[in-house]
């Protein structure tokens, strides 16, 4: 009987001799299945920066080209930023010793002069955007390069209210000076100090891969400082860290580009395989072999082919196919579109969506397998990413825009905060409305938040934040409504009597 010792020479226990070489199967380097599976293990930076340039080029191309990638990008456009991302000011006013209603007034001034800035194109540098306009643009940047970057201008030549105006960088141009190697302290175009906060960043004055700018401009960097000295900020880098230490963004598709990509040879390659099954019509079989074909034809296959060929046949309605005698016309049995290609296809496309955060049923804007009850839930689960989404947005985006802003318009006078950078957060607090959730049946939907709102477990402001609205405003329309109705006579009855009124055209029609 041979024994198994291990490595202090112990006999080995009776089942530990099948046992893997790892403590966890996981870390085996033995296994059929792992031991190809030798990843890197290098920092997040090490991970990502040298090849970022690649999966962000991939990234665009799919984008581009692929109509799937381009429609969840734009899914997810619409649903996160919509038509744009509504300020909501909220003072501390308890921290600034002020009033709920003294709050309330300041807010809603704030407000109207932040939409005179916002709502035109003088907040856009390049005078093409508003501030809505640049909001969706900086987040579809994220999704597909992975980050975005915008340098807080001031143009006081311009002539406009305010001099504070946005420019929006394409993130190809923030890279090392001069083809500088990473160091310590610069990475991929930020410098960075010892805990790993970004004191400056390196711009190229032009696109590396603009092809009508001049060489010289491409390869001229400018170093602009995260910080003014008075502590005002001059560019916003909008990225989503996956890791600690993660210098630069990572586009959204990264996990799933080889499935996307793969997934777009086969779609390619069953619609041609269709196309070509489609324009076959039928086989002509002849009972002839080669020496009779020779008797007939003098003796050669290419004479017999020619003979074929002196028909030029178009099938249409009622076309007669011309035969040799004996010849024997077999129908074509299509093999494309594969009886199973839909099922496959779906099944990859759920895997992409789940890589997306955003269920099949949205990505496809496909409901027909869905009831109320599953469409929901897949609904609310998007929304979960969606609002999460849209809170990193408001952070890491429209804040800094706002407390710029605020800045100047306090600086003017025009916004009245005293002690303003003493309490800073507390002037510039606020929240940002986005697009409405929308409703899968609004009927049952309504009648709940109708009741949330009856047993305490909501509010009218968050009702109506969750359907994109503003809870004062609402309320003072329905105000002016509910006077108008008063004005001209009316009951509230009698409005509803009109809007309950049945039509009868449309009871014809539907009968």
């Amino acid at each position: 009987m041979v024994q198994l010792l291990d490595s202090s020479g112990m006999p080995l226990k009776q089942g530990r001799v099948a046992a893997s070489d790892t403590a966890h199967r996981a870390a085996s380097y033995r296994t059929r299945e792992l031991s190809s599976w030798l990843p890197l293990l290098g920092s997040a930076d090490a991970d990502l920066l040298n090849e970022l340039p690649t999966l962000v080029s991939r990234s665009r191309d799919l984008t581009r080209n692929h109509g799937v990638a381009a429609g969840a990008m734009q899914t997810l456009v619409d649903n996160v930023i919509g038509t744009g991302l509504r300020l909501s000011a909220l003072p501390d006013y308890r921290a600034l010793g002020k009033s709920k209603e003294w709050a309330d007034d300041w807010a809603r001034n704030v407000e109207s002069l932040w939409r005179a800035w916002a709502e035109t194109t003088a907040c856009d540098a390049a005078s093409a955007l508003t501030f809505s306009g640049m909001t969706a643009l900086v987040f579809r940047s994220s999704l597909i390069n992975g980050e975005a970057l915008a340098l807080p201008l001031w143009l006081p030549e311009r002539g406009n209210l305010y001099a504070t105006t946005i420019q929006l960088i394409e993130s190809d141009r923030l890279s090392n000076p001069g083809g500088k190697s990473y160091a310590k302290n610069l990475r991929s175009g930020i410098e960075i100090d010892t805990f790993g906060a970004a004191q400056a960043y390196w711009i190229r004055k032009g696109h590396p891969g603009d092809a009508y700018i001049g060489f010289n401009e491409a390869e001229d960097w400018e170093r602009v400082p995260a910080f003014t000295g008075f502590g005002r900020q001059r560019v916003i880098h909008v990225h989503d860290k996956e890791r600690t230490g993660q210098s630069r963004g990572k586009p959204l598709l990264s996990s799933i580009m080889p499935m996307f990509k793969m997934l777009d040879h086969y779609e390619r390659s069953e619609l041609q395989a269709a196309v070509v099954n489609a324009m076959i019509a039928a086989f002509i079989e002849t009972p002839l072999d080669g020496e009779a074909i020779g008797e007939m034809f003098g003796g050669s296959v290419e004479n017999y082919l020619a003979a074929r060929n002196e028909w030029d046949i178009k099938l249409q309605g009622g076309s007669i196919i011309p035969v040799f005698p004996g010849d024997k016309v077999s129908p074509f049995t299509p093999s494309r579109p594969n009886s199973a290609y839909g099922q496959f296809i779906e099944n990859i496309l759920r895997h992409i969506g789940a890589g997306l955060n955003i269920p099949f049923e949205l990505l496809m804007k496909d409901f027909s397998k869905t009831n109320y009850s599953s469409a929901r839930a897949a609904l609310l689960e998007a929304w979960r990413y969606f609002n999460a989404k849209r809170q990193w947005m408001a952070t890491s985006w429209a804040k800094p825009i706002y407390d710029l802003w605020l800045e100047e318009a306090v600086n003017k006078g025009l916004v009245d905060a005293p002690d303003f950078y003493e309490s800073r957060f507390a002037w510039t607090r606020c929240k940002w409305i986005g697009p409405g959730r929308g409703w899968v049946d609004p009927v049952k939907e309504a009648k709940a938040a109708q009741l949330r709102m009856q047993i305490g477990l909501s509010t009218l402001e968050d009702e109506c934040a969750s359907q994109g609205l503003d809870w004062e405003e609402t309320l003072e329309q329905l105000a002016r409504e509910k006077a108008k109705i008063i004005e001209l006579g009316l009951t509230i009855n009698d409005v509803n009597s009109i809007l309950n009124t049945t039509d009868p055209q449309k009871e014809d029609r539907e009968k």
